[in-house]
């Protein structure tokens, strides 16, 4: 009588082929986090009340701090989170400018850990669109956020509630009309919980 060797074989290849399997996906999970468009990072604050925060203005700057109650007294707002050593931010801030022509959002912004003199270089240079700037010199405003890093912004709705997310630069956005849907899904409320 002869033992076929292949079916034992088999056996032991099952388990031995779960740490492969479990390499190759943790892999691929890290290729997609570096390799992966950062503008579709997920937050866990959509659709969220705003962070309670509080920050005062940029020294020398003449325009108020921000602080949560800001975000509901009815407007649709743009928080757009920027520092001075950002080189996108700067590339985003003729569309800024331009934003904050229109009448049917209001735009202020958080000045991320960044030193008042520099702030108020840049906003010199570039033009200065915001309604109000809260200065986040530590950076915990953002942190509370969930700011991944600068320029983002956020669409706010006129209760509060953060409905959109943006991260990089506001160009391409306005360029495809993203961001004129989103500011509009935010001037509808959103449904009542149950």
């Amino acid at each position: 009588m002869t033992i076929d060797p292949e079916p034992k074989a088999r056996r032991r290849l099952g388990p031995a082929l779960i740490p492969i399997i479990f390499f190759v996906a943790l892999a691929a999970l890290f290729w997609k986090g570096l390799f992966g468009d950062p503008a579709t990072l997920p937050s866990a604050l959509i659709g969220k009340p705003a962070p309670e925060f509080s920050l005062p203005p940029v020294p020398g700057l003449d325009v108020p701090g921000l602080a949560t109650a800001d975000l509901k007294k009815g407007d649709v707002t743009l928080v757009n989170v920027w520092a001075s050593w950002c080189i996108p931010c700067r590339q985003e801030a003729p569309d800024l400018m331009a934003l904050a022509k229109r009448k049917d959002i209001r735009l202020v912004a958080i000045n991320y850990k960044d030193k008042p003199e520099n702030a108020l270089s840049f906003l010199a240079q570039l033009g200065q669109p915001f309604a109000a700037v809260g200065f986040d010199d530590k950076g915990r405003a953002g942190i509370d956020w969930g700011t991944y890093g600068v320029p983002e912004s956020y669409i706010v709705d006129g209760s509060g509630v953060i409905r959109f997310k943006l991260v990089g630069g506001i160009m391409q956005a306005m360029a495809d009309g993203s961001l004129n849907a989103e500011i509009d899904k935010a001037r509808t409320p959103l449904p009542a919980s149950p």
